[in-house]
C-alpha cells in the first residue's frame, strides 16, 4: 500500500473518531482539565495565604453599586442559589428521574449533587479561608470562604441540567438559562461582600470539573436517554 493511501486511511480514521467522540474529548478538556487546572492554581495561592490582585478592587466596585433595591434583588438571588432554589431543584431532578426509571441519569444527578456538597465542605475545612470583611454585609455568613458553596452548587446544577439536555432539543435554552443563573448567583455573593471573586472562580471550577468528570465516567458508552433516543430513531 502506498504511503499516501496509508496517510489517507489514517486521516479518515482520525476524522471518524473526532466525529464520533470529538464532543467527549472537548468535554474532557474544557469541562475537566481546564477547570481543574484553574482550581489548583487558585487553591495553591489560597493555601499560601496569597492575595489575588483582583479580589478587593472587584469587591469595592460592586459595593459602589449598592442600593436598597439591589440589596433585595441579590439577597433573593443568593437564596435561590442555595437553600431556596438549588437544593429543592436538585432533589426534584433526582426524584423525577427515579420516577421515570432513568436509573443512570438519576445516579449521575444524585452523585453530582451529593458529591459536590461533600467536596465543598471538605475543601472549606481544608483551606479555612476567612470571609471578606471590607464592610458589614446585609446577609452575613460565618463559615469558611473558599471555594464558594453557592458558586459550586449552582454550577453543579447547571452542568447537570446542561449535560442531561445535551442530546435533546432543549440543549441551547438549557445552556442559556444555566449560564445566566450561574453568573447571577456568583455576582450576588460578591455584591453581598461574603465571598472574594476568587472564591467564586474556585467554586465554578470545582463544580464543573466534578460533574464533567462524572459524566465522562458514567457515560463512556453513550450519553443520557440512550435507550429512548434509539427507540425514537
Amino acid at each position: 500500500m502506498a504511503p499516501s493511501e496509508v496517510l489517507a486511511q489514517g486521516l479518515n480514521a482520525l476524522l471518524g473518531l473526532l466525529r464520533e467522540r470529538g464532543w467527549r474529548i472537548l468535554l474532557l478538556f474544557a469541562g475537566v482539565l481546564a477547570p481543574l487546572w484553574l482550581f489548583v492554581e487558585l487553591a495553591d495561592e489560597v493555601h499560601e495565604l496569597e492575595n489575588f490582585f483582583f479580589d478587593d478592587p472587584l469587591l469595592w466596585r460592586m459595593h459602589a453599586l449598592a442600593s436598597p433595591a439591589l440589596d433585595r434583588f441579590f439577597v433573593g438571588v443568593s437564596a435561590a442559589g442555595y437553600q431556596y432554589g438549588v437544593i429543592p431543584v436538585d432533589i426534584a431532578i433526582v426524584l423525577a428521574l427515579l420516577a421515570w426509571r432513568r436509573w443512570r441519569e438519576a445516579l449521575f444527578a444524585a452523585s453530582s449533587f451529593i458529591g459536590s456538597a461533600l467536596l465543598n465542605l471538605a475543601t472549606k475545612q481544608f483551606f479555612q479561608r476567612d470571609r471578606p470583611s471590607l464592610w458589614d454585609s446585609v446577609a452575613p455568613e460565618h463559615t469558611f470562604s473558599f471555594p464558594s458553596g453557592h458558586a459550586m452548587g449552582s454550577m453543579t446544577l447547571a452542568m447537570v441540567v446542561f449535560l442531561l439536555a445535551w442530546r435533546t432539543r432543549w440543549r441551547w435554552p438549557a445552556a442559556l438559562a444555566a449560564l445566566v443563573f450561574v453568573l447571577l448567583v456568583g455576582l450576588s455573593r460578591v455584591y453581598l461582600g461574603v465571598h472574594y471573586p476568587s472564591d467564586i472562580l474556585g467554586g465554578w471550577a470545582a463544580g464543573m470539573a466534578w460533574v464533567a468528570g462524572l459524566y465522562v465516567v458514567l457515560y463512556r458508552n453513550g450519553g443520557p436517554w440512550k435507550a429512548r433516543l434509539q427507540a425514537n430513531s
